[in-house]
C-alpha cells in the first residue's frame, strides 16, 4: 500500500485536501467519488526536504510557467466536466494553484468574469500567460457552447507540445554537459598544467620543443589577455542579441538556421509539427481558417517559415484552398503536403493536420536522436584529439630532455 496525496472538490466547489493509502491512484479516485468528492489531483505522497521543497529566494522572478498553465487547464476541464460552474471552478483553482503567480492570475480572471466579462476576454488580459491560440479556442468554445470540449482539446494540445519540448531539452542536456567538461578540461590544461610543466624546462635552462613552445605561447596569451577575450565575447553576444531582436536580423538568422546541414531539417520539422497541430486544433474548435492562419503565424518561432504564412493566407482568400498555396511556399515537406491535400479534398482538414503533427513529432524525436548519436562521438573525438595533442606535446618534451648534453 502506498500513500497518495489528493486534492478534491465538493459539489459546492469547496477544496478538500488529504492523504490516503491505496494500491494505486485509480483506487484513490474511486474512493473519493464514493465519498461524494470530485478528485482533481492525485499524486504519490512525498516528504519535502530542504533539497526538494521550493525556497522563496528574494531574487526569484514570479512567473507563470508552461507547467502551471497545463495544470490549470487540466484541472479546470475536470471541474467544468463535472458540472461545477465556471466561477466556482476558478475559485477552487485559485486556492489550488501551487504557483503564487498563477494563483494571482486566476483570482484576477475570476474578478473579471464576475464583473461581466467573458472568460476569453478575461484571459486575453494576460497575453504572457495565455497565448493567443488559447484565448481564441476558449472564445470559440464559449460561442459554440462547448467550453468543456475545448478545454479537453487544449489540455491535449498543451501536453503534446510540452512533451516534445521536454524531450528536445532532455536530449540536449548530455551534449551540453559534455561540451562544458571539454572546455573546462582544455582551459585547466592550458592555464595551469602547461605553465607549470614549462617552468621545469626554464629552471633547467633547457629550450622548449616547438610543440610545447606553441602551447606555452597560447597559455601566455590566454593568461595575459583573458580580459580582452571576455570583453570581446560580451560585445559579440550583445551584438548578436540586438541583431536577432531586429526584424530583419531575426529573419536572416532564422533563414540561416534552416540552411544548416544537420540542424536545419530538425528546425523545419519542429515548425511543421507546430503549425499543423495548432491550425488543426483551431479548426477542430470552430475557429475560421483565415483567423487560424493569423494565429499560427504568431506562434511560429522561425520567421523564415512564418513569412510564408501571409502568401498562403492570400491564396486562401483568392479561393485557391490551402494545399496549393502551401505547396508553392516550398517550406512544407512532400508527405505533409500529401496528407493536407487528402484532408482538404475529403473535408477533414483538421483531422489530417493533427495527423501531420503526430507524424512530424515522431520524426523530430528520431532526427534529434540521430543528431545526438552523431554529435556525442564527434565531440568526444575532438576533445580526445585536443587533449591528446597536449599530452603528446608534453611527452615529446620529456623525451627531449634525454637528448640534452650534460
Amino acid at each position: 500500500m502506498a500513500a497518495f496525496a489528493y486534492r478534491a472538490a465538493t459539489l459546492e466547489g469547496k477544496l478538500v485536501e488529504g492523504t490516503m493509502e491505496a494500491p494505486d491512484s485509480a483506487v484513490v479516485s474511486l474512493k473519493l467519488q464514493e465519498m461524494g468528492l470530485l478528485p482533481i489531483r492525485v499524486d504519490a505522497a512525498s516528504r519535502k526536504t530542504l533539497l526538494t521543497r521550493d525556497i522563496p529566494w528574494p531574487w526569484k522572478v514570479r512567473k507563470v510557467r508552461r507547467k502551471d498553465l497545463l495544470v490549470f487547464t487540466h484541472e479546470l476541464h475536470t471541474l467544468v466536466r463535472s458540472g461545477i460552474p465556471l466561477d466556482r471552478s476558478l475559485a477552487v483553482l485559485g486556492q489550488l494553484a501551487e504557483s503564487p503567480a498563477m494563483a494571482e492570475v486566476i483570482q484576477n480572471v475570476l474578478k473579471a468574469v464576475k464583473g461581466g466579462k467573458s472568460f476569453s476576454e478575461a484571459l486575453g488580459e494576460y497575453p504572457d500567460v495565455f497565448p493567443k491560440v488559447y484565448v481564441n479556442m476558449v472564445h470559440a468554445g464559449e460561442v459554440g457552447g462547448v467550453l468543456e470540449e475545448i478545454l479537453g482539446r487544449l489540455t491535449v494540445f498543451l501536453e503534446t507540445s510540452e512533451n516534445l519540448r521536454s524531450y528536445v531539452i532532455g536530449a540536449l542536456i548530455y551534449p551540453a554537459l559534455l561540451s562544458v567538461v571539454a572546455v573546462a578540461s582544455v582551459t585547466i590544461m592550458t592555464l595551469f598544467v602547461i605553465p607549470r610543466f614549462a617552468g621545469v624546462f626554464q629552471d633547467m635552462g633547457v629550450p622548449l620543443p616547438l610543440p610545447m613552445a606553441m602551447l606555452k605561447g597560447l597559455s601566455d596569451f590566454l593568461a595575459g589577455y583573458w580580459w580582452l577575450i571576455l570583453v570581446s565575447a560580451i560585445l559579440v553576444g550583445v551584438y548578436l542579441k540586438r541583431y536577432r531582436t531586429s526584424p530583419e536580423g531575426r529573419l536572416q538568422w532564422d533563414r540561416w538556421l534552416l540552411r544548416l546541414p544537420l540542424w536545419g531539417p530538425v528546425v523545419r520539422k519542429v515548425e511543421v509539427a507546430r503549425f499543423s497541430r495548432t491550425l488543426g486544433t483551431l479548426l477542430h474548435s470552430g475557429v475560421p481558417l483565415l483567423q487560424g492562419m493569423n494565429i499560427v503565424r504568431e506562434i511560429l518561432s522561425n520567421q523564415g517559415i512564418a513569412t510564408t504564412i501571409e502568401p498562403i493566407r492570400n491564396g486562401i482568400k483568392k479561393g485557391e484552398g490551402i494545399a496549393q498555396p502551401m505547396k508553392q511556399s516550398g517550406v512544407f515537406p512532400p508527405l505533409a503536403m500529401h496528407l493536407i491535400e487528402v484532408g482538404e479534398e475529403s473535408g477533414k482538414l483538421d483531422t489530417m493536420l493533427i495527423q501531420v503533427a503526430e507524424v512530424y513529432d515522431t520524426e523530430v524525436r528520431t532526427s534529434i536522436k540521430n543528431l545526438i548519436s552523431f554529435f556525442e562521438p564527434a565531440l568526444i573525438l575532438v576533445m580526445g584529439i585536443v587533449i591528446g595533442t597536449m599530452v603528446i606535446s608534453m611527452l615529446m618534451a620529456i623525451f627531449s630532455i634525454n637528448e640534452v648534453p650534460l
